[in-house]
């Protein structure tokens, strides 16, 4: 019984929840015990927090037998990336340096109580590497495969909710960190708009490009998630004070009318013939929905990828620089020489990349959203790689594996769009892959609705992983 409840998704869970069919604390027992079962192999999370879960369970059965509910995400267990403030609890964005409990709680995580959802942890992620390894918490393990990388930087969401155990999860995204590995665990992620999900509370690897949103099992749960975090919040002056719209309305099967765009050209072209035949039968699933497929050139790809490079790297080293003279043994060798790339970069090259935005987003919506609702893009560009290739492997082989593939999701940092991965398939390695789509900003509705649709059609995203 525990597995068959761990193996429904948000909206299932839900339902069952309000008919009376299941109990929050049922719900929330069964995803515990599969946490002591699982989490000694995959090792995603960095804190688990199980008698608080079931205390909070039965506060939402309480409520919700008194017609208190407070919606969808009512006695639904989640969990999130370690980067998110809790008044009194510790936040370690995977790493030493930060061991302080917090003074206050972040907005997404309030907002997200505020909806009834249950807290079941921290979970694991990587000090800036990108590959699923931590240094000081242990590797997150891919569930598919523990022989191959299971992405970063949000690997532990991405492991979570593929190995079901959490429902769903927050992850933080400056260049990827939420659709790579939610593509290489077979799983949703959203990066919003940037300006749409409120980042009070969160810890900052850069100020400019990171946005935060939810790793789901469906594309419907992701709305869910989604309409629970987005909005204008006065604590975050960077948040856009625009109309939240009911996600899950627009969320249908029929895709008459809409005009999807495949990215061609570079990188987009670099996808090698196992994962482009993947994206060929996605789009074929598309077409036989009713939408109609055009091909599109993302104009200043390249420098759009370099700019996103050059705000991260320099705005990481500028916030965690006092960390760096202060307490260097407390971070490992490779965030060290990740964080040193940052300075240097010259200010004059920091401040072009700032200005240049809005001229390059402009360019971005003329190119492709004057013909087109969506743009279509791979997230990887090869099968997942395999933990031996990445630590034996020299630079030009990884520009070919995970630096290559970055190249397909950075851009959409940078721009601040919207991007969401939605898996597509697995490879003959017997991992998963993932499509791409991307919109103008504040465009999620339109994302939702073409994954949605997507999913309807096919059952990748029902497939459990090997535990």
């Amino acid at each position: 019984m525990s597995d068959e409840i761990t193996s429904l998704s948000i909206a299932e869970l839900s339902r069952a929840i309000t008919s009376g069919d299941l109990s929050a604390r049922a719900v929330t027992d069964a995803h515990v015990e599969r946490i002591d079962r699982l989490q000694p192999q995959i090792n995603c999370f960095i804190a688990e927090e199980p008698d608080s879960a079931r205390a909070a369970a039965e506060r939402s059965d309480s409520e919700i037998s008194s017609d208190q509910r407070r919606g969808d995400l009512h006695g639904i267990p989640l969990a999130h990336k370690d980067v998110f403030y809790r008044d009194g609890v510790p936040v370690t964005s995977g790493m030493r340096v930060l061991d302080t409990p917090a003074t206050f709680t972040a907005t997404v995580i309030e907002r997200l109580g505020a909806a009834g959802a249950i807290n079941l942890g921290r979970l694991n992620l990587d000090e800036f590497a990108g590959l699923g390894k931590n240094e000081h918490f242990g590797r997150c393990v891919n569930p598919w495969s523990p022989d191959h990388i299971s992405g970063g930087s949000s690997s532990g969401p991405g492991v979570a909710v593929a190995a079901r155990v959490a429902c769903g999860a927050l992850g933080s995204d400056a260049g990827g960190s939420i659709r790579m590995p939610a593509a290489m665990c077979g799983v949703v992620g959203l990066k919003p708009t940037f300006g749409l999900v409120s980042r009070y509370g969160n810890v900052h690897t850069t100020w400019s490009v990171d946005c935060l949103g939810p790793l789901t099992r469906t594309v419907e749960d992701c709305a869910i998630v989604l309409q629970a975090i987005a909005g204008h919040d006065p604590e975050d002056p960077t948040t856009a004070g625009v109309r939240v719209p009911d996600y899950r309305a627009s969320l249908s099967e029929d895709l008459k009318g809409m005009i999807i765009a495949r990215a061609v050209g570079y990188p987009f072209d670099t996808v090698d013939d196992e994962t482009a035949s993947l994206m060929e039968e996605a789009l074929k699933t598309f077409r036989d929905l009713g939408a109609d497929i055009i091909d599109v050139a993302v104009p200043n790809i390249d420098q759009l990828n370099d700019l996103q490079q050059v705000l991260t790297k320099a705005e990481r080293a500028t916030i965690y620089s006092r960390a760096l003279r202060t307490r260097p043994d407390d971070v490992s060798f490779t965030a060290r020489s990740i964080l040193y790339e940052g300075f240097l970069i010259p200010a004059t090259r920091y401040l072009e990349a700032v200005s240049l935005r809005q001229t390059l987003l402009r360019e971005h919506i003329d190119a492709v959203y004057a013909h087109a609702d969506v743009l279509f893009t791979p997230v990887i560009t090869t099968p997942v790689p395999a933990i031996a290739e990445i630590e034996t492997a020299d630079a030009d082989e990884l520009e070919r594996t995970f630096t290559g593939s970055a190249g397909c999701v950075r851009f959409a940092s940078y721009l601040g769009v919207p991007g969401m991965s939605v898996p597509c398939g697995f490879t003959a390695n017997g991992l998963p892959t993932a499509f791409q789509l991307l919109g103008p900003p504040f465009s999620e509705d339109r994302l939702f609705r073409a994954g949605h649709a997507y999913q309807q059609a096919t059952d990748w995203h029902t497939i459990t992983p090997p535990l």
